[in-house]
């Protein structure tokens, strides 16, 4: 969900759009949920946390191509490297946030902390109960479970490309993945029939489980390996720019006409998140497509919201609730335009002080540490 991109190559718009997009889902859905405790926007509000499928399909596809892309270079791919970089672009911003959990009770309210070494490991959202404290980090353990593990998988496979395993064989273990998550699923909805709260039994051991929520992930991950070991099919795809996006539409609005109509059914269950999977691929083909609408059209506000988005969604849940209650003793309800507004707002500012002040140091030392292990070649003598 970190959305830096410092000293990289030029942004895409249309990236930084449906990054931008993610997160204000997110943030709208934790204001009925935390605030409102009401569907104060709507359907879009309800339908808000599959900003996080979004976010995971995203990190799939530039956490995938940055890889593959390092694999097929001459400088090779460098597992260290990758890893600090990651912890870089990620740990200062947690770590701060997670300091304001732990030391300052406000922050966290009524809620309990879970014991400090589930967060620092990632490993929170593991049987996760809901109603624990930073309980909207449980998506960031799965990002982070997948830095830790895609780069040993894309070694393996490219090792057993050169000792001459073709590419179908990568597509078929995605698709086997893919059909075990599902499977996955099934059998975690059929096993949670006779529990007493199968509500929360569903958010603790399938909505927030790291083996029930890789769908977006491994579409990112797809849509990578076509960029990278199929450039043909890839350039050949992208020329539908329009198409996609329609496409794309489609696809997401569907299925979230279908999870409206129950996010809980087990055919929901089962197959909805692989089709919202399928549906921000789409999107994101889109968005790269150069002659797509996303492609092309420049959102005011969007690339900043982007930059902002990882410090937005570690704090704006907190936020929010803080300045909610402020309102309320003020004598405004939760519903309140000037309620939302003020919410919304100091969401926005919380996150930008927090890129500006923690995560925009981290990625200028991490620009020079990139720039000091990969000098500019010496011009060659003539």
């Amino acid at each position: 969900m970190d959305g830096v991109n410092t000293g990289g190559p030029p942004r895409i718009h249309g990236l930084d759009t449906l990054r931008a997009l993610a997160v204000s889902l997110v943030v709208l859905h934790h204001y009925t949920l935390f605030v409102s405790d009401a569907p104060t926007f709507g359907w879009i509000g309800t339908m808000g946390w599959a900003g996080v499928d979004l976010f995971f399909a995203l990190s799939g596809y530039l956490i995938g191509n940055q890889i593959f892309g390092a694999l097929g270079s001459a400088r090779g791919f460098g597992l260290g490297r990758f890893y600090a970089r990651r912890l870089l672009r990620t740990l200062p911003n947690f770590w701060v946030v997670l300091a304001l959990y732990a030391l300052w009770p406000a922050w966290r309210g009524a809620t309990p902390m879970l014991p400090l070494w589930q967060y620092l490991t990632f490993t929170q959202n593991i049987h996760l109960q809901p109603g624990t404290a930073f309980s909207h980090a449980w998506s960031l353990c799965i990002e982070e479970q997948f830095y830790m593990l895609l780069p040993a998988a894309a070694i393996a496979g490219a090792a057993l490309g050169r000792a001459g395993v073709r590419l179908r064989w990568a597509w078929i273990a995605l698709l086997l993945a893919v059909a075990g998550g599902m499977l996955a699923r099934a059998t975690i909805w059929h096993d949670g029939q006779h529990a007493a709260n199968r509500l929360g039994y569903y958010y603790q051991y399938i909505y927030y489980s790291s083996w029930c929520r890789c769908d977006e992930l491994l579409a990112g991950v797809a849509l990578a390996l076509l960029r990278r070991r199929a450039p043909g099919s890839w350039r050949r795809l992208l020329a539908h720019g329009n198409a996609l996006l329609a496409a794309g539409l489609c696809v997401t609005a569907g299925t979230w006409a279908w999870f409206l109509g129950d996010h809980y059914g087990l055919a929901q269950t089962v197959a909805g998140y692989p089709l919202l999977a399928l549906g921000c691929s789409l999107l994101i083909l889109a968005a790269l497509a150069p002659d797509s609408l996303l492609h092309r059209v420049r959102v005011p506000g969007a690339a900043s919201l982007a930059l902002w988005s990882y410090a937005i969604y570690l704090t704006h849940k907190s936020v929010s609730i803080l300045v909610a209650g402020r309102m309320a003793r003020a004598g405004f309800g939760a519903g309140d335009g000037a309620t939302i507004a003020a919410c919304l707002l100091a969401s926005l500012l919380a996150g930008w002080l927090l890129f500006v002040c923690v995560e925009t140091p981290f990625m200028r030392l991490l620009a020079r540490w990139d720039s000091a292990l990969s000098p500019v070649p010496a011009p060659a003598l003539r």
